[in-house]
């Protein structure tokens, strides 16, 4: 049985092919195995999400920051009423325990 020059080369041009599936399957299973970098990489990713969650709650506390000093009364009366609540529900609690 011989073998033409031209199977030779799709012969030769296939097991090339199939190295380089090879190689590209064994680097998967290699990063897969990997743990250390697969933490990393996790962590990176959650560090990423962190600093972009932080930077968006700095810019809305800036924006309400920036909305109290245009209009400090409401935000002062907001606090005020807020304040005399807690104190109201403090004192009745506080009766009614005094009571028993």
């Amino acid at each position: 049985m011989t073998t033409s020059p031209d199977d030779q080369q799709e012969l030769e041009k296939e097991i090339e092919q199939t190295r380089e599936r090879l190689g590209e399957t064994v680097e998967a299973l290699a990063a897969k195995v990997d743990v250390k970098a697969r933490a990393q990489e996790q962590l990176g990713q959650l560090t990423a999400r962190l600093k972009g969650k932080a930077t968006e709650a700095t810019g809305k506390a800036t924006q309400a920051g920036q909305q109290i000093r245009k209009r400090p009364v409401p935000a002062a009366a907001t606090a005020g009423v807020i304040g005399v609540l807690v104190l109201f529900f403090t004192l009745i609690r506080w009766w009614t325990r005094r009571d028993k």
